[in-house]
């Protein structure tokens, strides 16, 4: 999995990232000056077709809040407004995972207890002052090292869970330092590992703490974008991440090419050994009849040729976003359609239900913890499937439109293509309209009860 996490991660870091990561993703061509490449790559410019389609495809299962429902205890109602001990709501927190998840494929949700001392915390009223209850925690894949598993009951579980942390440590009496470290986590105990050095400069991993846990298994949950096994998933929109990533390539090239045809080159022949100067006041003399002086310009052929590959390789990525919104059809056999009659979902309204089910299954962790018989459940917002991919793709372009990032003229020509506007309107005609319609200057914004009487 972790092969497909570098490109995610330099497309997520924008223009800076993709320009840092260098020759992996803009490659230094046969016989390129370094100095030239150098240039190419300080000026080349990310079109963020993939971190925008992410974040615009996880917000739309929040683009409602988040329902607690009424079977959740008090107490864990109140917990969610601070689920992660860090100032996140629940509905906050589960936006980050939904964005996580949809991005590398895959995100876990750790349900922690705070370490606690029975001698100072006897009460329920201790536990509340000292903060003593359980918490979420985010858990990217990208520092999960690895898991052991075994069948137990008939239901894959977890017998071992290894996490890549940071601790900070004191150093001196003013400064810091980080430490790496590992968190290994079983069901009811956990351990804690740090590279030391040994005799003769080398290191080595030792145990550096452990302790017991009330919980009898480990309570971690993962939350997929596209699941693929027990804890395994590939990042749902892993298509879209190579297209952005060659569209960055073919940019650069189209931004070369657009240099060189706009610098011309001034060709001169048999005009001897006299200084040439050009400008509205200047001569230039020749004695030979074969004298020459003019500028050579780039046909213009190829420039058209890059346009139109990258405006297609754009609408390959919008396409790739929009497929996420189609409805498909629910049902997978008889079976099943005798059972329930699910109706048709899309792609994406499936990974909020796996979201949402994992948020069920962390809070009743969480309500483990505390000995509550049940953890509650939510609902996420999962009203936003479409028809049509002329229509969800068109959705992703209004978004972008509504937040600053699309025109109106190119959203206009983008549904007339989509055959979703009439043909025979055009944009200058259609602006006019939309004028009309904007309120008149010193109008009245609501109606006038006494004329109307």
């Amino acid at each position: 999995m972790a092969a497909e996490w570098d490109v995610i991660t330099a497309l997520l870091g924008g223009t800076s990232a993709m320009r840092a990561a260098g020759q992996t993703y803009l490659p230094q061509w046969p016989n390129e000056d370094p100095n030239a490449y150098e240039i190419r790559k300080r000026t080349a410019t990310l079109f963020s077709a993939f971190a925008r389609t992410v974040e615009v495809l996880s917000g739309k299962p929040f683009s409602k809040p988040l329902t607690i429902e009424d079977d959740t205890p008090e107490r864990i109602k109140e917990w969610s407004e601070d689920i992660d001990l860090q100032g996140r709501n629940l509905h906050a927190f589960a936006a980050d995972i939904c964005s996580e998840a949809m991005a590398y494929g895959a995100v876990g949700i750790l349900v922690d207890f705070p370490p606690i001392s029975k001698s100072e915390v006897r009460t329920v009223a201790d536990e509340k002052k000292a903060g003593a209850r359980p918490y979420f925690v985010q858990i990217n894949y990208r520092n999960l090292l690895g898991w052991k598993s075994e069948r137990i009951g008939g239901v894959e579980t977890l017998t071992q869970l290894r996490l890549l942390e940071t601790a900070v440590e004191p150093d001196g009496e003013f400064h810091e330092k980080e430490v790496e470290q590992v968190r290994v986590l079983y069901p009811g105990r956990w351990e804690v590992w740090q590279e030391r050095s040994v005799t003769g400069g080398e290191k080595e991993w030792q145990k550096v703490d452990e302790g017991a846990s009330t919980m009898p298994k480990i309570t971690f949950v993962p939350v997929y974008g596209k699941r693929t096994g027990f804890m395994t998933a590939t990042p749902p929109l892993l298509d879209l991440a190579h297209l952005n990533v060659e569209h960055w390539q073919s940019k650069s090239d189209q931004q070369t090419i657009l240099h060189i045809a706009r610098v011309p080159i001034l060709f001169a022949r048999m005009l001897g050994e006299a200084n040439i100067v050009v400008g509205g006041s200047a001569a230039v003399k020749s004695d030979s009849p074969d004298g020459d002086l003019k500028y050579v310009e780039h046909t213009g052929a190829a420039i058209e040729a890059g346009r139109l590959s990258l405006r297609d390789l754009e609408d390959m990525m919008r396409q790739i976003g929009a497929e996420l919104l189609v409805i498909k059809p629910g049902n997978t056999s008889i079976t099943q359609t005798e059972a329930d009659n699910e109706p048709g979902m899309c792609t994406l309204q499936r990974i909020a239900q796996g979201l949402e089910n994992s948020i069920d299954e962390a809070l009743q962790l969480m309500a483990d913890w505390v000995k509550e018989p049940t953890g509650g459940h939510v609902q996420v917002f999962q009203d936003y499937g479409v028809d049509s991919l002329a229509e969800a793709s068109m959705e992703l372009l209004r978004d972008m439109n509504v937040d600053g990032t699309f025109s109106d003229e190119s959203l206009f020509y983008e549904g007339q293509r989509r055959g979703l506007i009439r043909p025979e309107l055009t944009w200058e005609d259609e602006k006019k309209r939309i004028a009309m319609n904007a309120p008149k200057p010193n109008a009245p914004t609501t109606p006038d009860k006494d004329a109307a009487g």
